[in-house]
């Protein structure tokens, strides 16, 4: 037993829990506070992240005006460079489908119909897409897109979970190994078809889009035959700004 100063016997055991309380309330404050340092540095490194893209897409836009009326001074007109970035709308259910095409469409994540995903543009994309054309419609999307799709439709998979991205802490826990940490790493990585691309959009759960406003025209015949499937281009910006 221990004894204290005016005579109070306490026990030893009690001494004991006192202290361990006092080592485990200093350990957690020191964490607490290691805690709060690293959340106010990953915050000063995602707003200087945000303004370097902000600043990024900004030269590019502006390279771009520039070519564009080089161009025209010279006579001729500026061809923009091939894009590397295709975002992909399922507008068909599965009425008289082939297996082999319903096969594709789970390949691609497209399961359900005005289900939306991005995919890198290569020759092996493009075959899918093309024997899947009459079922989806499909386009290269702009920065504004993207950025608007992740923001209001985002949602990511987590331990095989569809979590909303509502903090940039989710997008940190899955892909932090990759060097994206935020929600601008995020739609950067996306846009640019960047090194992690894969992961990036592996992590994002398909787009589940509204019906289109105003409709659509007419799902079984081509875009270019005035209805809705098939590759639009520049036009897929329009229709997800009706479908967001």
């Amino acid at each position: 037993m221990a004894e204290v100063d005016k005579g109070i016997v306490v026990p030893e055991s009690v001494l004991k829990k006192q202290k361990r309380a006092e080592e485990w309330a200093l350990a957690n404050s020191k964490e607490l506070e290691e805690a709060k340092k690293k959340k106010t540095e990953t915050r000063k490194l995602i707003c200087k992240k945000a303004r370097d893209y902000a600043k990024e897409y900004e030269a590019q836009e502006k390279e771009l005006i520039q070519l564009k009326r080089e161009a025209r001074l010279k006579g001729g007109f500026y061809v923009n460079p091939e894009a590397k970035l295709v975002f992909i709308i399922r507008i068909r259910g599965i009425n008289a489908m082939h297996p082999q095409t319903k096969k594709i469409l789970q390949l691609l994540r497209l399961r359900q119909i005005f289900n939306g995903v991005f995919l890198k543009v290569n020759k092996a994309t493009m075959n899918m897409l093309h024997r899947v054309e009459p079922y989806v419609t499909f386009g290269y999307p702009n920065l504004k897109s993207v950025r608007e799709l992740i923001y209001k439709r985002g949602y990511g998979k987590v331990n095989k979970q569809r979590i909303a991205l509502t903090d940039n802490s989710i997008i940190e826990q899955v892909l932090g190994k990759y060097g994206i940490i935020c929600i601008e790493d995020l739609i950067h990585e996306i846009l640019t078809v960047g090194p992690h691309f894969k992961e990036a959009n592996n992590f994002l759960w398909p787009f589940q889009l509204k019906a289109p406003l105003g409709g659509l025209k007419k799902k079984r015949n081509h875009y270019v035959e005035g209805g809705d499937a098939g590759n639009r281009e520049d036009f897929i910006n329009e229709l997800i700004r009706r479908m967001n």
